[in-house]
């Protein structure tokens, strides 16, 4: 390897740490989140929460991953107001965009996905920088909100995220968030919802082995099947690896 070659081996790896995204909360997002919470919460609750199981479930510190079933505008809403601990949920570049959305991600410290970017390397970056911090991220695994109110097909990326952070993924079910305001609908209505939250799942028969994307789907098809039992619902989506999940 000549001299030229070795400066532009360093010059490579350098820019792979400058590329580096960390995650940072800011002073505001600091600040707002709990102004906001302490306002927002108990006009949530009061109009839109109907029942909370589960509360106990959620770690009361340390690195976890909330992943929830996405029915409406209203399930980020509902779940913050009544979470013990902040929440940083993996959120679409359009709410970035959005003037009336963009303020409120900014205030609570949400972490912004490109969907139309192929390349996710900088969200993994910053998800498992958050974890790293002990913090708690939010994942919707379907991507997108239901347009019937049924389960998605999940990607698997929570899969990955799971297994690489290899923190505890804790499986949650809203029921009647596509009632309050689905997204065919313009306006929320006063209806309420229900939230159960399981138990967390570790996943550490995959921690100490090499990962592809097989086991992804394998744990992404389990926290699904967790969250539909919460639900009541059907999950529908497991087309491979169907003798190794469990069904219970």
């Amino acid at each position: 390897m000549d001299f030229s070659s070795v400066i532009k081996f360093f010059k490579k790896e350098e820019k792979k740490v400058e590329e580096y995204v960390e995650y940072e909360e800011t002073l505001l997002a600091k600040v707002g989140y709990a102004i906001l919470r302490k306002i927002m919460a108990p006009f949530v609750r009061l109009f839109w929460i109907a029942e909370v199981e589960g509360l106990h479930n959620i770690p009361k510190d340390g690195a976890v991953i909330i992943a929830s079933n996405h029915e409406s505008y209203f399930d980020f809403l509902c779940f913050g107001s009544i979470s013990p601990r902040k929440i940083h949920y993996l959120a679409a570049e359009k709410f970035f965009a959005s003037r009336l959305w963009k303020p409120l991600m900014k205030l609570t410290g949400q972490i912004k996905v490109d969907r139309q970017h192929p390349d996710k390397t900088k969200v993994f970056q910053q998800v498992f920088s958050a974890l790293n911090q002990g913090r708690m991220i939010g994942i919707f695994p379907e991507g997108t909100r239901s347009p019937d109110g049924k389960l998605l097909k999940a990607f698997t990326g929570i899969g990955r995220i799971a297994l690489k952070a290899k923190s505890p993924i804790v499986p949650v079910g809203m029921i009647g968030t596509y009632e309050i305001m689905s997204r065919h609908d313009k306006y929320p209505k006063l209806k309420k919802a229900k939230i159960k939250i399981g138990e967390p799942l570790h996943f550490k028969e995959f921690h100490d082995i090499e990962h592809d994307h097989k086991h992804y789907k394998i744990v992404t098809d389990k926290i699904m099947l967790k969250i539909a039992e919460l639900t009541g619902e059907e999950y529908p989506h497991i087309d491979e690896y169907k003798e190794e999940i469990e069904f219970k």
